[in-house]
């Protein structure tokens, strides 16, 4: 082959990893699906996430990009929690977010408004499992963070619930918290953890939380 057709030959090659970049077409040249190891975490919660109650700063969202630094994997944390959101909200805002941070990790604290609102489980299990698809398609690890109900709910929906985060973890092979505020939620003290509304954590409960999740996402982010 002559020196022209070889340059040709390269040219070409570029041109089409170009055009697959451009389309996001997985494969041999695409992108699309690839790992992103750089991007920030992404944390996609509710009011246990979102320092509801609490002073600016105090949350564990906040206490985990002060863990990241003191640990020296420094890495930016963008908290895209709001209080309320169920997994329908989330889901809707995820695509946008995932475009915008381009996250290397999507932490998905969402659930427990779906049970306090008598939300089908089934619809919850959709919306899970669709956020998790966009977030590995956009290349980002998931941690999926579970929640529990109160036994007045009865034990068959208790146990259905508490099953959802278990059985969608294992489906989608993820890493999976299965109560973020297991340890001092569900011990006979619990109070002395809770806002004066008994549902949201205090601010000495947040670092407490925070060593739930660490141990979780700290494998992720190697």
């Amino acid at each position: 082959m002559n020196q022209s057709g070889s340059r040709n030959i390269r040219m070409d090659r570029r041109h089409c990893i170009a055009l697959a970049l451009a389309l996001g077409i997985s494969g041999p040249w695409g992108m699309a699906g690839a790992q992103n190891k750089t991007g920030p975490v992404l944390v996609l919660g509710d009011s246990l996430s979102a320092e509801y109650g609490l002073n600016r700063g105090k949350g564990w969202v906040k206490l985990l990009e002060q863990r990241l630094q003191a640990e020296k994997a420094p890495r930016a944390v963008v908290n895209a929690s709001i209080s309320g959101d169920t997994t329908s909200g989330g889901r809707a805002r995820l695509p946008a977010l995932l475009s915008q941070h381009q996250p290397s990790i999507v932490i998905l604290e969402l659930g427990g408004n779906d049970a306090l609102r008598g939300l089908a489980l089934q619809s919850s299990q959709g919306n899970l499992d669709a956020m998790i698809k966009a977030s590995q398609d956009a290349g980002a690890q998931v941690l999926l963070v579970g929640m529990q109900v109160p036994p007045n709910y009865g034990a068959s929906y208790t146990e259905q619930f508490a099953q959802m985060f278990q059985g969608t973890a294992n489906r989608h092979k993820l890493a999976l918290l299965p109560f973020l505020l297991a340890g001092f939620g569900d011990t006979p003290d619990a109070m002395q953890w809770f806002q004066a509304d008994r549902i949201h954590p205090n601010a000495q409960a947040q670092p407490l939380m925070l060593n739930n999740v660490w141990p979780k996402l700290k494998p992720l982010l190697k």
